[in-house]
C-alpha cells in the first residue's frame, strides 16, 4: 500500500478513510516551542498557536459543556476569567464560538501568567486528573486531525480522516504566514520533528474520534 492510499475500515454504518502518510508521519504540536501561530506573520512569541480565533462549538450541548466546565475553573488559574460578560464565554448569544480577549481565546492564558500558560481548561482538566479531550471543545483536541463526513445516500456515511489543510481555515487560511501540517520548502522540517509517529502520539485523540474497534484495525493495517 503507498502512502497515498487511504486506508479504509469498516464499521456499521460508517466507512472510515485515513490518510496513512500523516498517520506515519513525525508531525506534533510545537506550541510554546516554535510555533508560528496563524496570524498574516509569524509570532512565536505570542505563543497563541492556533488560539488566535476562538474555539468552534460543534453543537448546543457541547456549548453547555464548555460554559459548565468554564463555572468551575480557579481565577488564580485562568487569566482571562474576568472578561466573561452576559454571553459567558461566547463571543455572543448564539454560543457558536468562544469569545475573542485581547486577540486571542479567552481560555488561552499568556506567557508568563503566574497560573500556568495555555489553555486553562486543558490546565485544569491535568490538575484534575482527566483527560483534556474531556473538558476542551472538540475543534481544540481534535486539532490537526479533521474528519469530512460525506452521506452515502443509502442509510451510510463516509468519513475521511486526514490532516487539517490550509483550505479547512476558510478565506483566513490564504494569508496564515504558517499552517502547521504543511512541510516548509528546503530542509526545514516544520512541525515535522516528533520522536514517534501521529498513530502513536495523538493515539488517543483517534480513539475518541474513531472508537477502539476501528483504531485496533487501523494500527493493524499501517
Amino acid at each position: 500500500m503507498g502512502d497515498d492510499e487511504l486506508i479504509e475500515v469498516g464499521d456499521g454504518d460508517v466507512r472510515w478513510r485515513f490518510e496513512p502518510s500523516f498517520l506515519r508521519s513525525n508531525w506534533t504540536c510545537t506550541w510554546g516551542r516554535g510555533c508560528l501561530g496563524i496570524l498574516d506573520v509569524p509570532t512565536p512569541e505570542l505563543q497563541q498557536g492556533c488560539c488566535s480565533v476562538g474555539a468552534e462549538l460543534g453543537d448546543p450541548q457541547e456549548a453547555m459543556n464548555v460554559a459548565a466546565l468554564a463555572a468551575t475553573l480557579d481565577p488564580a488559574r485562568w487569566q482571562h476569567a474576568g472578561a466573561v460578560d452576559d454571553d459567558g464565554v461566547f463571543s455572543d448569544g448564539t454560543r457558536t464560538n468562544t469569545k475573542i480577549v485581547d486577540g486571542a481565546c479567552i481560555f488561552l492564558n499568556r506567557p508568563r501568567f503566574a497560573g500556568g500558560e495555555g489553555c486553562a481548561l486543558h490546565l485544569a482538566a491535568v490538575a484534575a486528573g482527566e483527560s483534556p479531550i474531556d473538558w476542551k471543545p472538540s475543534v481544540c483536541w481534535q486539532l490537526p486531525v479533521r474528519v469530512d463526513w460525506d452521506d452515502n445516500g443509502d442509510g451510510t456515511e463516509t468519513a475521511t480522516v486526514r490532516r487539517w489543510s490550509r483550505a479547512d481555515w476558510g478565506p483566513e487560511g490564504e494569508t496564515m504566514a504558517w499552517c502547521c501540517t504543511e512541510r516548509p520548502a528546503g530542509d526545514d522540517p516544520g512541525a515535522y520533528v516528533g520522536d514517534r509517529p501521529v498513530i502513536e502520539s495523538l493515539s488517543s485523540e483517534l480513539t475518541a474520534i474513531v472508537g477502539e474497534a476501528v483504531m485496533v484495525e487501523l494500527r493493524r493495517r499501517l
